[in-house]
């Protein structure tokens, strides 16, 4: 069975009702991002960051997977498939995918400050935390996130998984948050690559670009992928 790697970014989730941090109406827009994004944020005001982040946990209860979240375990019947996800959602964990590695954390999990191989995840209803938050070892918690500053863990073995694909796709993704930007350079020669996007940045012109939202783009995806199967 070949190898399918798909690389999802905010897009894929904003049909979903997840704010986006970029759009016009994103996050961005209510908070300072180095405020509650950064590791400089969270020294500052770390009580801030567990705020922020105890209203992106509650907002996450009120959406579910669409449409492309649910096509993508559908490829798992033709495909080997793993989806890379910039995404700290858990959507495609509820849509039924069994490959997922997040590049920049996830929402649903909180780490212990001082081990920080001491993941937990949180269940409704208890979504909140605060500076006051111990773990049963005593210790502080964070939110299991890369902030900015931070190193990108899972960035080798995402590097891994597109030198191994036999198709490539990235959706939903404006192709400038770095390193996840950069997986597309490590396709090997030959192998196809698509991109879908309704606004779909500058792309090298082996990649086929579908320029759709996240629901169109997968179910055209399907009908390519799938019309000799």
């Amino acid at each position: 069975m070949k190898k399918l790697v798909v690389s999802t970014g905010a897009g894929i989730s904003k049909e979903s009702g997840v704010s986006t941090f970029r759009d016009a109406d994103g996050l961005w827009e209510n908070y300072p991002v180095m405020d509650v994004a950064s590791a400089d944020g969270f020294r500052r005001n770390p009580a801030l960051i567990h705020q922020f982040y105890n209203e992106r946990r509650h907002q996450l209860q009120t959406v579910k997977p669409n449409a492309a979240h649910l096509g993508l375990v559908e490829l798992e019947k033709y495909f080997d498939t793993y989806i890379i996800t910039q995404n700290v959602d858990d959507l495609h964990e509820r849509a039924g995918s069994k490959n997922i590695l997040h590049l920049h954390g996830e929402l649903m999990k909180i780490r212990s400050l001082r081990d920080e191989s001491r993941v937990y995840t949180l269940t409704p209803p208890n979504l909140d935390t605060s500076v006051d938050t111990r773990d049963k070892y005593g210790d502080p918690v964070r939110p299991h996130i890369v902030f900015f500053q931070e190193a990108v863990p899972n960035i080798e073995p995402a590097i891994e998984l597109v030198e191994q694909a036999d198709v490539f796709v990235v959706i939903g993704t404006s192709l400038v948050v770095y390193p996840a930007a950069g997986l597309m350079h490590y396709v090997r020669s030959g192998v196809p690559v698509y991109y879908i996007d309704p606004k779909p940045s500058p792309v090298p012109s082996f990649v086929n670009v579908i320029a759709e939202p996240a629901t169109k783009g997968v179910a055209r995806l399907i009908e390519i992928l799938t019309k000799d199967k």
